[in-house]
């Protein structure tokens, strides 16, 4: 199956702070996205995901940009006995019309359900296959709300592992 996804950025410094998490957790032993090191594996909030998404610059939404985000403290969405360890993003009233926007511009398509308008859990990846017996012991080493900016967009391509920047 192919997925493309369209991706917000986060500026230098709130890319930094979500890395040294990473890293934070890579060094306690902890399940963390450090151990991947793709180029394109980089901190970033999911708008979209389809199996296809026709190509388009997304002009509209990008021209909102930057806009403020804030990073909540570390919560999981558990699966069985593991999870993923997040940051859940606040929607503001201005991160929501984004949203809309860019699927708006994307047209109809098969949105995954985390992703639809009204379904949307804008999260900050830290780890996947957390086991939840480590939970207590991640968050403790991880900090409280994080603050900056979504300064721009990307198409990721996972059917041709590519990225192309958006705008």
């Amino acid at each position: 199956m192919r997925i493309t996804s369209i991706e917000l950025l986060l500026d230098a410094s709130l890319e930094a702070a979500v890395r040294s998490e990473w890293q934070v957790l890579a060094d306690a032993r902890l399940s963390s996205l450090a151990a991947h090191t793709s180029a394109s594996n980089r901190p970033h909030v999911t708008l979209l995901v389809r199996e296809e998404v026709a190509q388009r610059t997304f002009a509209a939404p990008v021209a909102h940009l930057p806009l403020p985000l804030t990073l909540e403290p570390p919560s999981v969405f558990a699966h069985g006995d593991r999870g993923v360890l997040v940051r859940r993003v606040v929607v503001t009233p201005e991160l929501a019309d984004l949203h809309r926007e860019v699927h708006r511009e994307a047209g109809p398509g098969d949105d995954k359900p985390h992703t639809r308008p009204g379904e949307w859990t804008p999260h900050v990846t830290l780890a996947r296959r957390l086991r939840l017996a480590d939970l207590d012991a991640a968050t403790a080493i991880l900090g409280a709300e994080l603050h900056g900016q979504a300064v721009g967009m990307r198409r990721w391509d996972a059917g041709t592992r590519t990225v192309t920047l958006l705008g």
